[in-house]
């Protein structure tokens, strides 16, 4: 069993590594860090608000040995008493990060190390090519690496573009993103006034990280850096009035012509491509394509495969771009596009000899 640390470990995100951690067949999670605040209190007081109540957001129950586990101060702990340390941080996650660093892996959904030339932004099955990368972060005196995940809007995107991508090469690719609420975090979240009725047509900095990742995710490796994809992204990121899931438009431009039995084939041939590798958290499909018409839906569909699957719906032609394809996809944002998505990354880098105790 792997030595788990979770830092971070009282926000949403940090209850969703929780919820996928607790009863994982590879892992035990010995310590729950978290602010001073928190520091000290039994785990299940610590998620208390000022009123007494529980804020539990995570997936199912949480374990009895978790309620009664001590926050430690995230500060104060020795990173060298942990296998892998997995991290919820938002404010001061690239020193605390670098510090963990320096002695074991760190698996982060914080964005504090996304853009540095020697850290991929890993997807299983999407990028492995790019893991090599990671060594190069020994250059920095680490006996660790940072791993962090893709933006929440980002990862089913690329998912279902990665299979495009191979078979018919990509032009230009047009979004726009129904993000929900969660995305926005809980404290201090979005108003409930300001979305009842209501979509918000601007995220701040959320288009910019769509295009930048996008291309470097999609990107080659070239034995020493990743060379971004060239081809032009065009987003728009709204918030909209849905408790969990991303649902995105997407148009491509292919630069080879693909039909629509083209474009599904190689998706449903790419949704196999986790199946052989028993990984723990991983889906039976990748990538789950509907035929109705009024699919996906969040309500009806961000549940599927434990919300680990990309739905997808509304395949067809582009009447504008001659080669254009678009279609419509649903990706949960606190399951596969946080929290769960790197623990999957995780389980990958182990079966790869990547991380090992």
């Amino acid at each position: 069993m792997y030595k788990i640390a979770i830092l971070g470990s009282t926000g949403m995100v940090g209850q969703q590594f929780i919820s996928g951690l607790q009863n994982h067949p590879w892992f035990e999670v010995t310590c729950l860090a978290a602010s001073e605040r928190s520091a000290g209190k039994k785990y299940i007081d610590a998620i208390k608000n000022s009123a007494g109540s529980i804020q539990w957001f995570g997936e199912g129950e949480i374990n009895e040995n978790i309620k009664n586990m001590t926050v430690k101060n995230v500060n104060e702990i020795d990173p060298s008493e942990f296998d892998i340390a997995y991290s919820a941080l938002e404010a001061g996650a690239a020193q605390i990060e670098s510090k963990f660093a320096e002695h074991i892996p760190v698996l982060s959904t914080a964005s504090a190390y996304r853009y540095e030339e020697d850290v991929p932004i890993l997807i299983p099955t999407v990028n492995d090519e790019h893991v090599p990368l990671l060594e190069k972060q020994k250059k920095r005196g680490w006996k660790g690496f940072v791993a962090p995940q893709a933006n929440c809007t980002t990862t089913g995107l690329v998912i279902t573009l990665k299979p495009i991508l191979d078979e018919f090469g990509i032009d230009s690719v047009v979004i726009t993103s129904l993000q929900a609420v969660s995305g926005a975090g809980r404290n201090p979240g979005i108003p409930l006034f300001d979305l009842v009725d209501n979509i918000i047509p601007y995220i701040p900095k959320e288009e910019e990280k769509v295009s930048i990742e996008l291309k470097k995710i999609l990107g080659n490796y070239d034995g020493n850096s990743i060379v971004n994809a060239k081809y032009n992204v065009s987003a728009t990121c709204t918030r909209v009035g849905v408790l969990d899931g991303h649902t995105e438009s997407v148009l491509v431009n292919t630069k080879k012509k693909a039909e629509v039995e083209d474009v599904i084939r190689v998706m449903d041939k790419f949704a196999n491509s986790l199946s052989d590798m028993d990984l723990p958290s991983a889906p039976k499909k990748l990538i789950t394509i509907h035929n109705d018409p009024f699919r996906p839906q969040p309500r009806l569909d961000r549940e599927l495969e434990g919300g680990m699957t990309t739905s997808v719906g509304r395949i067809r032609n582009d009447e504008v771009f001659p080669n254009g394809i678009k279609y419509v996809l649903l990706s949960h944002n606190t399951r596969m596009g946080a929290a769960k998505g790197v623990i999957l990354t995780s389980e990958m880098l182990i079966k790869s000899n990547i991380i090992n105790n």
